[in-house]
């Protein structure tokens, strides 16, 4: 099963890599040549249908916990002071995604969209410490009653070209279905309240809609 927003490209590949099968099978006599050319059309293909890929997952809806909304590595678990929609201190979790991890953006937890804002930006490297603040990125913030507020952030990468954000303000967001995504590499910043309690370690490989990142 693939992500709607790859539709497009992957049909585009699948046209891209048949002509250039063609063309390496007519115009190229070189066997071991025409098994490395043949080969690399292949890995192409395999990693774009990877990187669309949207496997189902099976979320278990508690309004007690904070699911991660994305694939990836756990890279940052600190305090911080949150500038732009609390301008107070928040536990920030970071997830970084690499190009082979399932790039859909999923809502945390269930609840009313607050806040959805868009920034333009530049495209460090997802893990700069400054890609937060800098690069181009969404917010948005989903209140429930039970957990109270949870912003999470999707920020553009160096490859990544386009975030896609889903969530509009008075959505009402369900746990762990689609509510975005970003091509080609990338990180989600979460701020959590300051009495979560942290249910991941840094370094840790989670799943988007499945794995618990806090809870009350």
């Amino acid at each position: 099963m693939f992500h709607k927003e790859g539709h497009k490209i992957i049909v585009i590949t699948f046209i891209i890599i048949i002509g250039s099968y063609i063309a390496i099978d007519n115009f190229i006599s070189i066997a071991w040549l025409k098994y490395i050319l043949f080969s690399t059309l292949a890995i192409f293909l395999y990693l774009i249908l990877q990187f669309f890929r949207n496997p189902k997952r099976n979320t278990i809806n508690n309004d007690n916990h904070v699911l991660s909304p994305v694939d990836g590595k756990v890279v940052v678990i600190e305090e911080v002071f949150e500038k732009e929609y609390f301008k107070e201190k928040r536990l920030q979790v970071s997830v970084f995604m690499s190009p082979l991890n399932v790039h859909v953006t999923r809502y945390p937890i269930n609840g009313k969209v607050l806040f959805s804002k868009y920034h333009p930006g530049k495209y460090l490297v997802a893990w700069h410490p400054k890609a937060s603040e800098e690069n181009e990125r969404t917010t948005v913030v989903v209140e429930n009653k039970t957990y109270g507020k949870v912003l999470y952030r999707q920020i553009a990468g160096a490859l990544a070209k386009r975030i896609v954000n889903y969530a509009k303000e008075g959505d009402t967001g369900v746990q762990g279905s689609d509510s975005g995504f970003i091509k080609f590499g990338s990180r989600v910043d979460l701020y959590l309240p300051l009495d979560t309690k942290i249910k991941v370690n840094l370094n840790d490989k989670i799943k988007g809609g499945e794995s618990i990142i806090a809870e009350l």
